[in-house]
């Protein structure tokens, strides 16, 4: 029976508990009730019983705070907390959106493990409390210990930036690390796992010099979530892989359906699926024979062997490159070109961001030992997928829209790694390793009576696809006005007869496209919000939620200025009160990001 379908005649409860219990758990999500449920029952084994005292314990606790875009720092910050709890630390965990950030004035010991987003941007649920840190109004900290983890990616100019920020402005303000920040790049598991190790340490050390109390030891009941994740990811079955672009569209864009078996994997409107994957056998052999080296030849691994075909294979990223990499061959084979590139930090970003590993070994040829060519590759990493369906709609599904990266190199054609293996390589009912990385930082209004504004071009239509399967199952009455992009109405118009079918229904208010090449002048979604600049600051002004999802290079900024131009010209605003217009949608949940 479904909580809001319960009554009082069909429970122990009175009719006044049953309203208490439906308004208390009305915006929880499925991990969130999952959890309640747990504790309750915990609490219903122990009732009756007088909870005993502890041994001793130390009266400090340890504030773990996590600021996160995707997932990545969440998670990470949850193996912190489990790791203190094993230490016996007395710890709590809070994503800075949630954090009160005058508390710091009270703290004593903080670990804060923080993402960075776009272009050193703090991810969306920290923007307060970054500004609060930078701000007059932070306190003095001279009683407060503490240590950062940053997450970021080194191909990106402002490398874990929002970490650095939060790392300086707590030493400012008086704080005392009890170990040095550590920058993680997309690899980030063995670095954080060491950070966690030797801040955990340090911070036990410093709780056991100080006054000690006795705690009182209250049941705790660990969230219930699926045994599957980043680590321990379900081998689910491939179920379609379709090219939903025409015969003479210049891009292939797949819809892609994986069965999720009995995995008990569950997933929101809004999240994404991380997939892992294995590299195209015949790239590796490529690279192999431009290096001169022997496939079943052994490489070690985080203290474990492969053959150099293996490694390559399913550990090592080949289909992506990293400036450390390029570095690397620079100095290996003394390329002119390649050392003219990495004394230019812009240049060097640029060329690893469109250059695979075989690339940069046909440039010139060296010669170099296996272990040393395994040590300089980064390791492999699940690409992330906004999830394109509603778990109502398609059950034990999930399906993708995915954009498969290819590019012409002379006479080869250039695959991305995880695009080319579900676009291509993966046969239908081939086994594809997946997990669901939950983004509580994009996410439909709790209230169904909200209207929404989506801009997705592209294959950023994807999780508005999800969207609107959502609110068509729950029912929801709000509006929905959806803005779409693409290069020509006859060969990219993804899900076009499923919109349409929206539109005949009622559930989508409104359907805006813009296909740039199909007339002279180039025209895109954010000149569709421009011709509806009335429509748009009314929509925001009857309190709609704005998302958008794509491309971060370009599309989301240029949406993002055309907003501003919106909100100051039909709210007679100026620059400055457009910008804190927008900034207050951001801070409330109201404009939502997930752009790459």
């Amino acid at each position: 029976m479904l909580l809001k379908e319960l009554s009082s005649l069909a429970s122990p409860l009175s009719e006044q508990q049953v309203n208490l219990l439906q308004q208390a758990t009305a915006e929880l999500s499925v991990t969130q009730l999952a959890w309640v449920s747990g504790y309750l029952a915990g609490v219903g084994q122990n009732a009756g019983q007088i909870a005993p005292l502890t041994q001793a314990q130390p009266a400090g606790k340890l504030t773990i705070l996590y600021a996160s875009q995707t997932g990545n720092a969440k998670g990470v910050a949850e193996e912190l907390k489990a790791a203190a709890l094993a230490k016996d630390i007395h710890a709590e965990l809070v994503n800075v959106s949630d954090y009160k950030a005058k508390s710091l004035k009270n703290e004593t010991h903080l670990l804060i493990v923080a993402s960075t987003n776009g272009e050193g941007e703090p991810p969306d649920d920290a923007i307060e409390f970054h500004e609060f840190l930078a701000s007059k109004k932070a306190p003095k900290l001279d009683n407060l210990k503490y240590s950062v983890l940053a997450l970021g990616d080194s191909s990106y100019e402002f490398f874990c930036q929002t970490g650095k920020d939060f790392d300086e402005r707590l030493a400012a303000l008086g704080a005392e690390r009890v170990c040095e920040r550590v920058d993680c790049d997309v690899d980030y598991d063995k670095d954080a796992d060491s950070w966690t190790a030797k801040a955990l340490e340090q911070i036990q050390q410093t709780l056991a010099a100080e006054p000690s109390g006795s705690v009182v030891n209250l049941p705790v009941h660990a969230p219930t979530t699926s045994q599957f994740n980043k680590k321990n990811p379900y081998a689910a079955e491939l179920s379609l892989s379709q090219k939903i672009t025409g015969r003479d569209s210049a891009k292939d864009v797949r819809h892609v359906e994986i069965d999720l078996g009995d995995s008990g994997l569950q997933y929101q409107a809004g999240d994404a699926l991380g997939v892992w994957f294995e590299n195209d056998q015949v790239l590796v052999k490529q690279i192999i024979t431009r290096l001169g080296l022997i496939e079943d030849e052994l490489v070690s691994i985080d203290d474990q062997e492969f053959t150099l075909a293996a490694a390559l294979t399913e550990k090592l990223e080949i289909t992506q490159t990293s400036g450390a990499f390029v570095e690397a061959w620079a100095r290996w084979s003394a390329s002119k070109k390649l050392q003219t590139v990495v004394a230019d930090k812009d240049k060097l970003r640029d060329y690893a961001a469109n250059h695979q590993v075989i690339d940069v070994l046909l440039e010139k040829k060296a010669k170099v030992d296996a272990q040393d060519f395994v040590d300089a590759l980064r390791k492999l990493t699940p690409r992330l997928y906004s999830i394109a369906s509603a778990q109502a709609e398609v059950e034990e599904e999930v399906h993708l829209t995915v954009g498969v990266v290819s590019y012409q190199k002379g006479d080869e054609l250039r695959l991305g790694g995880a695009s080319g293996f579900l676009g291509g390589r993966a046969e239908e009912g081939a086994t594809v390793k997946v997990f669901v990385e939950h983004n509580d930082n994009f996410r439909l209004p709790s209230d169904p009576n909200t209207p929404v504004i989506m801009v997705g071009p592209g294959t950023g239509i994807a999780p508005f696809r999800a969207f609107l399967q959502q609110r068509d199952a729950s029912d929801a009455t709000g509006k929905n006005w959806l803005l779409f992009g693409d290069q020509t109405f006859t060969q990219d118009f993804l899900y076009q007869t499923e919109w349409q079918a929206y539109l005949k229904s009622g559930l989508l208010t409104k359907l805006d496209v813009a296909f740039s090449r199909d007339q002279a002048e180039k025209i895109y979604v954010q000149d569709r919000l421009k011709e509806n600049a009335a429509d748009v600051y009314q929509w925001l002004e009857e309190g709609a939620h704005l998302y958008i999802c794509g491309d971060a290079n370009r599309m989301a900024k240029d949406v993002h200025q055309t907003l501003l131009e919106i909100i100051a010209e039909q709210g007679a605003k100026s620059p400055e009160q457009a910008e804190e217009y927008l900034k207050q949608l951001r801070s409330a949940k109201r404009y939502q990001k997930d752009v790459y």
